[in-house]
């Protein structure tokens, strides 16, 4: 029997843990034989033989990441655990990692599920608030997690406040951020924590202010807020009080009369009134002109500047996207980035030439949120699609094309004025009023997907793409899916067509 002593936090370094590992595998220790001593206790058993060098091992990718986060647990059993599923892997079990019934593997599993639940808590809970120091701004927060997580939940605050200095005390370590690398220290002792500090009266009182007793769920609050948090966020102390008050704040929420709405939500609300869409045919360049200085929804504040269609104003295939994401945004134009590079990749597949067809998108404006310096795409709001369908049909009316097809909901949303289920009428051909509509994903979908599903949803996409291509050059009888001459608008896909969606469709 032999013995490992390790230290307890393995998360900033596991390298004792797999150069012990490396070195029992190759003496033939089974997991009967070995005993892993956190903390440094070491007993009266000996340790392992030292070797000159280890092997090298080689693990699966599965077993790796469920090292890499079972590690950061607390659990003195985590080290004996892995070893013991290591050993089993390399001696007759290669698929053991799937047998989520094995007794140790279901523990590591459920190990991991609790530092990742420990990572988000930190996310969510960590509370900043200003200190001077040596004459400069640093937002300080004291956070007491579960598990040895703090290594991994620091990158997310890197991400998110960038800009400035900050550090997160807590008692298995410190992280602190000085705007140009993320730095780890020891933390505060135990039984000497510090003074957490002290939130704004402005952050208090609207954490009060917002408080609906109507929607009160005492039990639900406590599982997703768990008492451990509470001492470390400010607005808790409030918690207790709000809770004692929420039926009689209630009963005097019905007792109200319906407060009146300020003064500037008429001027709001009008600016998202949609009038109905002109439908005479206006050039292209007239359109583009005057979409360049739109601003029929708030999002023209932000964004760099109108991202139009592009495309021959004499095209039969138009494609309609969701909105120009951050590259698109930069340049101007539809369809640039990561998402057009697989459209244009499905376009090729299926034998259709871009440069043939009128390529834009529902809504005008890269709707996003910062997260330090970068621009996170966010969905744009079924009011900002409603206020951006004017310029989708005076397009369609311009452009007049025999077939549309929608990459994605919002597409759909757009060109139908409703919600539209994608997976029930992929690759249909749909009235929308008009026009013919084939729906189809929008080509962003597919990179968000596991690499093991990618090939056959682009496979999928590509079809969706030929089944356009071809419905035009059959029920038009042309050799090729894009045509130059132009066709009257109200000319039909006959054999592919599919009546309106019903409002239950």
């Amino acid at each position: 029997m032999y013995a490992v002593s390790l230290p307890d936090d393995l998360s900033a370094d596991d390298a004792p843990f797999r150069d012990a590992v490396k070195r029992a595998l190759a003496l033939d220790v089974t997991p009967h034989e070995i005993s892993f001593a956190l903390g440094g206790a070491l007993g009266l058993l000996p340790t392992l033989p030292e070797m000159a060098e280890a092997p090298p091992l080689t693990v699966p990718a599965a077993f790796a990441e469920l090292m890499a986060f079972a590690l950061c647990h607390r659990a003195v059993d985590r080290c004996d655990l892995l070893y013991d599923v290591l050993w089993r892997l390399k001696h007759g079990a290669p698929d053991l990692l799937t047998r989520h019934s094995d007794q140790a593997v279901a523990r590591l599993e459920g190990y991991v599920k609790a530092v990742r639940r420990d990572i988000h808590k930190t996310h969510a809970f960590v509370r900043f608030a200003e200190r001077e120091e040596d004459g400069a701004i640093v937002h300080v927060a004291v956070f007491e997690p579960k598990h040895f997580s703090l290594r991994r939940a620091a990158p997310f605050f890197v991400d998110r406040f960038a800009n400035m200095c900050w550090r997160i005390e807590t008692p298995i370590g410190t992280a602190w951020w000085d705007l140009r690398r993320l730095h780890f220290g020891p933390g505060f002792a135990a039984g000497r924590q510090p003074e957490p500090p002290r939130e704004s009266d402005l952050w208090q009182t609207y954490y009060r202010t917002t408080f609906n007793p109507a929607r009160l769920r005492i039990d639900a609050m406590r599982a997703e807020m768990p008492k451990h948090y509470w001492r470390n966020m400010p607005e808790a102390a409030h918690i207790p009080a709000m809770i004692r008050a929420a039926t009689s704040r209630e009963q005097a929420m019905i007792a109200a009369e319906a407060s009146k709405a300020p003064r500037f939500a008429a001027k709001a609300a009008a600016q998202c009134v949609v009038a109905a869409p002109d439908i005479q045919a206006t050039p292209l360049a007239t359109l583009g002109a005057e979409a360049r200085a739109c601003t029929r929804c708030p999002l023209h504040a932000c964004a760099t500047q109108t991202v139009f269609g592009e495309g021959p104003e004499t095209a039969r295939l138009m494609l309609v996207g969701e909105q120009p994401g951050d590259q698109e945004d930069l340049a101007g134009r539809p369809f640039v980035g990561p998402a057009g590079q697989v459209l244009d990749r499905a376009l090729e597949e299926a034998g259709i030439a871009r440069e043939d067809c009128y390529v834009t998108n529902a809504v005008k404006h890269f709707k996003y949120e910062p997260r330090g310096k970068r621009r996170i795409h966010k969905k744009p709001s079924a009011g900002e699609v409603s206020a951006c369908r004017w310029w989708l049909m005076r397009e369609i009316a311009a452009v007049r094309p025999a077939l549309i097809v929608a990459l994605g909901a919002t597409a759909a949303l757009s060109l139908f004025g409703r919600p539209v289920a994608i997976t029930k009428a992929r690759g249909r051909v749909t009235d929308s009023g008009h026009g013919p509509v084939l729906m189809t994903v929008h080509p962003s979908y597919l990179l968000r997907l596991p690499p093991s599903e990618i090939d056959a949803e682009h496979a999928r996409f590509a079809a969706d793409l030929r089944e356009a291509a071809q419905a035009l050059a059959d029920n038009f009888n042309c050799s090729s899916p894009v045509k130059p001459e132009r066709l009257p608008p109200d000319a039909v896909l006959a054999s592919r067509y599919v009546p309106p969606l019903s409002r239950s469709g």
